[in-house]
C-alpha cells in the first residue's frame, strides 16, 4: 500500500492518549488507535494522524519527549489477552473498579496512569522473567532478537531511564553525579556496584527493554493493521529533542547546548509576555551538523527507521529547522528574566549575544543560498532514510521565500491553513491553487479548532465595537467578511453562532481545495472547541484533552452518527472517500 499524490484523500488528526475506549486505563493506547482506524475505514478517510508518540517526561508533552527513539509506555494496551506475561489476578489486583471510574472520566490524570500502567508493565515483566528467562522459549528468543536489532540505542537508552528512576524521575542528568553524567562511566559505575544492588538495577534494565518490545511489537502490528483497512498511519518527528533526554545524554558530541532552539516572534503566538516580544523557546538543543555529517547522520537515520517500523508517512515538526534555526542564548528556564528587557538590557546580561538565525539569517542572497543548500543535503537525506515512508514538511511560522518552491521540488508536501493562506490584498487564497504536494487544515494542535476561531473572531469584534474603536470594528468586521466570502457564505449577512452551515461550508471549502490530503482535528470533524495545548504556557489542560465519548459511542450516539455521517457525505461528493 502507498501513498500517492493521484489520489485525493480526507483524514483526521486524534492524538493517541485522545482517545478513549471501553478497555482502556485512562489514557488512548493502541487498542483504541485500532477502534480509529476502523472507524476511519467506516466513513472514508484514509488517513489516521497522531502526534508524537515518544516517551514523555513530566510535562508530558509529546514534543519534550525523554527519547526521540523510544516509544511512550502509556501508549501499550495492556491486559492479560494482550500482553500473555501478565496474569488476571495481576491485572485484578492492579485495576480495582473504584481506580477505573476515577481515570476513565474527564481529561488524562498522567499522575495515576503513569504509575498504574508502569505497575502492570512490572508485574508483566516479572512473569517474563520467571516463564523465560533460562528456557530458551520463543518469547525469550523474540525479545533477544528485539534488543539485538535495536542494539544501536536501546541500551543506553535502558540506562538513562534506569537513572532517571534512580532520581526521582527526573531527567535532568547534569545534576547527575558526575559519573552518572555519561553512558560510559555510568555503565562502568553501575558494573562496580555491590552484586545485590547491580543485579536490581540490571534487571530495571532489561524491564525498560522489555517495555520497547511490548511497545514496538503493538505498533508494528498495528501497521500491518491499518494496511488491511486501507488507512494510512501518519506519525510526527519533532524536528528538535529535549536537552534531557536519552539521546543528549548518550550523543553530547552531536548536540550544541550552549544555544536554545525556538522561533522568532510572530503575531500567531502571542499567548505570552514572553513569545510576543522575543518568540518561543522551546530548549531543544542545536544539532552539530558537522559531526553528523562526519558520521553519515547516522542517528537521525536511527530515528527515522523507528518511524519507518509504525507509520505509512511522518510529518516533520518545524522542518524550517532544517535550513535554519532560531535559537536563544539562554535556556527557558530563564524566559521571566528577559520578558520586559529591551535588547540593550538583555545584551548586558549575554555577555553582548541576542536570539539569532543559525547558520545565519535570511538577509542577504549569500544567506539565503547558503540556508537552502543546507536544507536540501538535509532533507534529502531524510528522504533516502525514509525509504518508501512519506515525509511531510510542517512549513509553517515564519518561512523563508525559497523553502515552499524547494519542498515541491524535492515532492516533499507542506502545510496550507486557509486563514493563513492570504493573496496580496490580504484575501483566502483560493484552494484550488493550493500545491496538490500540500495538506489542507482548518487548525492544527496548537491553535483554536474552528468553533473556537469562530468565536473569538467575533469575540474580538464584539469587544471592539463596546471600546467605540471604530478602526478594529472595521477590521475584525473585515476578517469575518473574508472568512464568509472563502466559505461561499454571504458576508454581508454574518450569523453569530457557529452555525451548522457555517462549518460545513468551511470544511467543503478544504475538502475541495487541490491539496492532496485535507486532514481535521476531531474536533473539527464534530464542530468543537476543544484545543490540545496553548504554546508558551505550563499546566494541566495542555496534552490531556480526551474525546468525549468512546470510539464505539462515536457511531452509536445519534447526534454525533449525525455528525459523522454529514462529514462523511462531504468527503465522498470531494471525490476523497477511500
Amino acid at each position: 500500500m502507498k501513498l500517492s499524490p493521484d489520489k485525493k484523500l480526507a483524514g483526521v488528526l486524534c492524538p493517541v492518549f485522545s482517545i478513549r475506549t471501553e478497555s482502556d486505563l485512562g489514557i488512548g493506547d493502541t487498542e483504541g488507535v485500532r477502534q480509529m482506524i476502523d472507524w476511519c475505514h467506516r466513513h472514508g478517510f484514509g488517513v489516521l494522524q497522531v502526534l508524537p508518540i515518544n516517551e514523555t517526561s513530566g510535562d508530558s508533552s509529546p514534543y519534550n519527549a525523554v527519547s526521540s527513539l523510544a516509544i511512550e509506555p502509556t501508549t501499550v494496551a495492556i491486559s492479560p489477552e494482550l500482553i500473555p506475561d501478565l496474569s488476571k489476578a495481576d491485572f485484578d489486583r492492579l485495576v480495582t473498579p473504584e481506580l477505573l471510574n476515577e481515570l476513565r472520566s474527564g481529561p488524562v490524570r498522567y499522575g495515576k496512569v503513569k504509575p498504574l500502567k508502569r505497575s502492570l508493565l512490572r508485574a508483566a515483566f516479572d512473569a517474563f522473567l520467571i516463564e523465560n528467562w533460562e528456557k530458551g522459549t520463543p518469547r525469550k528468543i523474540a525479545f533477544d532478537a528485539f534488543v539485538a536489532a535495536n542494539g544501536d540505542w536501546i541500551a543506553d537508552y535502558a540506562i538513562f531511564r534506569v537513572l532517571m528512576e534512580e532520581h526521582n524521575n527526573w531527567p535532568t542528568w547534569d545534576k547527575w553525579p558526575e559519573v552518572e553524567q555519561d553512558p560510559q562511566t555510568a555503565t562502568s559505575w553501575l558494573l562496580s556496584l555491590p552484586e545485590d544492588r547491580r543485579e536490581q538495577l540490571m534487571q530495571k534494565l532489561v524491564f525498560f527493554q522489555y517495555v520497547q518490545w511490548i511497545a514496538f511489537e503493538q505498533w508494528t502490528k498495528l501497521k500491518e493493521y491499518a494496511q488491511k483497512k486501507k488507512v494510512f498511519l501518519v506519525g510526527d518527528i519533532p524536528f528538535g529533542v529535549s536537552p534531557y533526554s536519552a539521546d543528549v545524554w548518550a550523543n553530547r558530541d552531536i548536540f550544541d547546548l550552549n544555544w536554545s532552539g525556538g522561533a522568532p516572534p510572530e503575531g500567531t503566538f502571542g499567548d505570552s509576555e514572553f513569545t510576543r516580544h522575543w518568540g518561543q523557546n522551546w530548549g531543544i538543543p542545536l544539532y552539530r551538523w558537522d559531526v553528523l555529517r562526519e558520521r553519515n547522520f547516522d542517528w537521525w537515520r536511527m530515528r527515522i527507521e523507528n518511524v519507518h517500523k509504525i507509520f505509512h508517512a511522518f510529518r516533520v515538526d518545524h522542518a524550517l529547522g532544517f535550513y535554519r534555526i532560531y535559537a536563544f542564548p539562554w535556556p527557558p528556564s530563564r524566559n521571566a528574566e528577559f520578558a520586559k528587557l529591551t535588547e540593550t538590557e538583555a545584551l548586558e546580561k549575554t555577555e553582548g549575544l541576542l536570539p539569532r538565525f543559525f547558520p545565519g539569517p535570511d538577509e542577504t542572497e549569500e544567506e539565503q543560498a547558503a540556508n537552502l543548500a543546507q536544507g536540501d543535503e538535509l532533507l534529502r537525506m531524510v528522504k533516502d532514510a525514509a525509504t518508501d515512508t512519506v515525509v511531510i514538511a510542517e512549513d509553517l511560522g515564519t518561512v523563508p521565500p525559497y523553502v515552499r518552491p524547494h519542498l515541491l521540488q524535492l515532492e516533499i508536501p507542506g502545510f496550507k491553513v486557509p486563514h493563513w493562506e492570504r493573496t496580496p490584498d490580504y484575501e483566502y487564497m483560493d484552494g484550488a491553487d493550493y500545491p496538490r504536494l500540500s495538506v489542507c487544515t482548518p487548525s492544527t494542535h496548537d491553535h483554536d479548532p474552528l468553533a473556537g476561531m469562530w468565536r473569538r473572531m467575533w469575540r474580538e469584534h464584539e469587544e471592539a465595537l463596546l471600546q467605540n474603536d471604530k478602526e478594529k470594528v472595521h477590521a475584525t468586521w473585515l476578517e469575518l467578511q473574508r472568512f464568509c466570502k472563502w466559505c461561499g457564505l454571504d458576508p454581508e449577512n454574518i450569523p453569530r453562532d457557529f452555525s451548522r452551515t457555517v462549518h460545513e461550508a468551511y470544511c467543503r471549502r478544504v475538502l475541495e481545495s487541490n491539496s492532496w490530503l485535507a486532514v481535521f482535528q476531531l474536533a473539527d470533524v464534530f464542530g468543537q472547541e476543544t484545543r490540545l495545548n496553548v504554546p508558551g504556557s505550563v499546566g494541566t489542560a495542555n496534552w490531556s484533552a480526551r474525546l468525549d465519548k468512546t470510539v464505539s459511542e462515536l457511531d452509536h450516539d445519534p447526534q454525533t452518527l449525525h455528525k459523522v455521517q454529514s462529514f462523511t457525505k462531504l468527503v465522498k461528493e470531494s471525490n476523497r472517500k477511500h
